[in-house]
């Protein structure tokens, strides 16, 4: 578990928050630009000193400035990528991966240079000079360099943030390998919610320097009181399985609490655990199912909530599947929430046309 509490003033802008994440999985610090992630970050790094501020990770004090405690960046278990890896270009990859590591004594070598380079997925690359490498590439060397040094947390600043769609495609199966097989704490910083979406298990939301939220990323992110993306990209992220194949129509049942989605086969075994995203646009409403429709997932559910949208004509609409099951966003006009009388309460049935899985 990390836990900080950290005020630092920067002219007209003061990083001023206190959280506590979790020990496992990856947590997101989210927000627009200038919000204060990167200080965070670079706080938890040691890189920063916030006068008065606590940092303590697994019981471990970094920080405690009433007691006169600050270990330096070099003395913290952590590993560091940044937006431009900024790797020795005098080296190749294996010695840029192995630079860290032959620094730390043996006993505190917990993580092994082939873990390091199976988890990102470089075998192939170990011998090339790092000027001939990929955006993509020369992060994931980034990454395998981090993690050479065996840390107890993983901090990634916008690690994606410079890289092409072509080369983010590479980078998020290998953060999501690491962050299944390592049992490695990440803070991810970003500003780009489809990244939120697919590898945050657990998200703060922050603005003007201050976490205004804190929670998991399923119940963050169906949330209306909060100052997220209320545009293209509002919607839920849903955790499941995989709960019934198809093979004459190559489709695939995904089971969630509360709900069941039919699309394309993505070649996994039953019972696999998934993650989805259903997005606030692609969901119209009914008030009643619609048996002569090429939209095979309706889902009956109840209103929970209603909350302007980024436009005035629109309404972005929260839902709550049979049984207290998933949350649901519907983007729906003002003028159809009128017609439908849609108030928290109301039984409709949730029409969904586009399921994106994530892994």
């Amino acid at each position: 578990m990390i836990e900080a509490s950290l005020r630092l003033p920067r002219g007209a802008f003061t990083l001023d928050v206190s959280l506590t994440l979790p020990a496992r999985g990856v947590s997101a610090l989210f927000g627009p630009s200038g919000c204060g992630k990167t200080t965070l970050l670079r706080c938890l790094a040691g890189l920063e000193h916030a006068p008065g501020g606590r940092v303590v990770v697994d019981g471990e004090v970094w920080q405690d400035d009433a007691t006169s405690v600050f270990v330096p960046t070099h003395r913290r278990a952590v590993g560091v990528v940044f937006q431009e890896a900024s790797l020795f270009e005098h080296l190749d990859v294996r010695a840029n991966v192995e630079f860290g590591w032959k620094r730390l004594a043996p006993a505190e070598r917990r993580v092994s240079i082939a873990e390091a380079i199976a988890w990102t997925g470089i075998e192939s690359l170990l011998q090339r000079a790092t000027a001939g490498l990929s955006g993509g590439e020369r992060q994931r060397v980034a990454i395998a360099r981090a993690l050479a040094v065996s840390p107890r947390v993983l901090l990634m600043d916008e690690p994606l943030a410079a890289l092409d769609a072509a080369r983010k495609a590479e980078i998020l199966p290998a953060i999501e390998r690491l962050n299944a097989l390592s049992g490695i704490t990440i803070v991810y910083v970003s500003h780009a919610i489809a990244e939120v979406a697919r590898l945050a298990d657990h998200v703060v939301l922050m603005e003007a320097g201050q976490a205004v939220a804190s929670g998991p990323v399923a119940e963050l992110l169906s949330r209306l009181d909060l100052p997220l993306p209320p545009g293209e990209d509002a919607g839920v992220v849903l955790q499941g399985e995989i709960g019934a194949l198809d093979a004459e129509w190559q489709l695939a049942r995904l089971d969630v609490p509360g709900a069941a989605f039919w699309t394309r086969d993505p070649a996994l075994p039953l019972g696999h655990r998934i993650r989805l995203r259903v997005l606030a646009r692609d969901v119209s409403l009914s008030l009643v199912a619609q048996s002569e429709s090429s939209i095979v997932n309706q889902i009956p559910a109840t209103v929970e909530a209603i909350a302007d949208d980024s436009h005035p004509s629109q309404v972005l609409v929260r839902l709550r599947t049979q049984g207290g099951g998933s949350a649901l966003l519907a983007r729906v006009t003002r003028r159809s929430a009128q017609t439908l009388a849609l108030a928290p309460g109301k039984p409709v049935w949730a029409m969904v046309k586009s399921v994106a899985l994530l892994d």
